[in-house]
């Protein structure tokens, strides 16, 4: 396959799929960093570009539409990919416009996004360090998911309220929520600490809280 090719199908296919100004943003193609990012990181590692779209638009924390760079979507999975350069736009930035960033970035954060930021830098020179940078965070995400597949269905779902809840929770609390007796959510709760998936959050000769093992904090659903 050819890069060239590729990356003018890639364009094409996401041209034909937009309207308005999601469409203004890719009629006249990338630009020069983003190009090289393509060409440089991502083109090397995986010689196709499934799952990835450019210039993606998101709504952001002030309700208006913003676009990251590239997002890379899969099923209960996304990255937003940034290219930072050294030109005007940062040297010339101002407090008030410096901190609207940093919120952008925390709402992409608590709305579930891993983001990930490269300096045409390192794209330009030092691609492999990017590449690794990208290699570990879809790795550690393909190994989660091959865990989770291993868990019965309310397995998951136990795993599933650890990850969302802010409190430990009891065997009384997940029978009641998971329709199911007292004892059989002590032995599923169990089961999980010994796998790994959940810890004790209180009591040490007799447990009587469970809260999501500090290995599974990133676990993305």
């Amino acid at each position: 396959m050819n890069f060239l090719e590729e990356y003018e199908k890639f364009l094409t296919m996401h041209r034909e799929l937009r309207t308005g100004a999601r469409l203004e943003r890719l009629r006249s193609g990338l630009g020069h960093a983003e190009q090289k990012f393509l060409h440089n990181v991502w083109w090397p590692m995986f010689h196709h570009f499934e799952n990835l779209h450019p210039e993606y638009e998101i709504r952001d924390y002030k309700e208006g539409s913003r676009y990251i760079d590239f997002a890379y979507v899969e099923p209960y999975f996304q990255v937003a990919i940034e290219i930072d350069g050294l030109g005007s736009h940062w040297r010339d930035i101002t407090q008030w416009q410096f901190s609207e960033h940093c919120q952008r970035q925390n709402s992409l954060v608590i709305d579930g996004w891993h983001v990930l930021r490269f300096t045409f830098d390192d794209v330009n020179e030092r691609p492999r360090l990017c590449q690794q940078t990208i290699q570990q965070l879809l790795g550690r995400w393909q190994s989660n998911s091959l865990d989770i597949k291993d868990l019965s269905l309310i397995e998951r779902e136990i795993v599933r309220l650890g990850l969302r809840s802010l409190q430990p929770m009891t065997p009384k609390e997940i029978s009641t929520i998971l329709h199911i007796s007292t004892k059989h959510a002590q032995v599923l709760l169990h089961k999980l600490v010994q796998e790994h998936w959940l810890e004790p959050a209180s009591g040490k000769v007799r447990i009587t809280s469970y809260k999501l093992h500090l290995s599974k904090k990133n676990i993305k659903w």
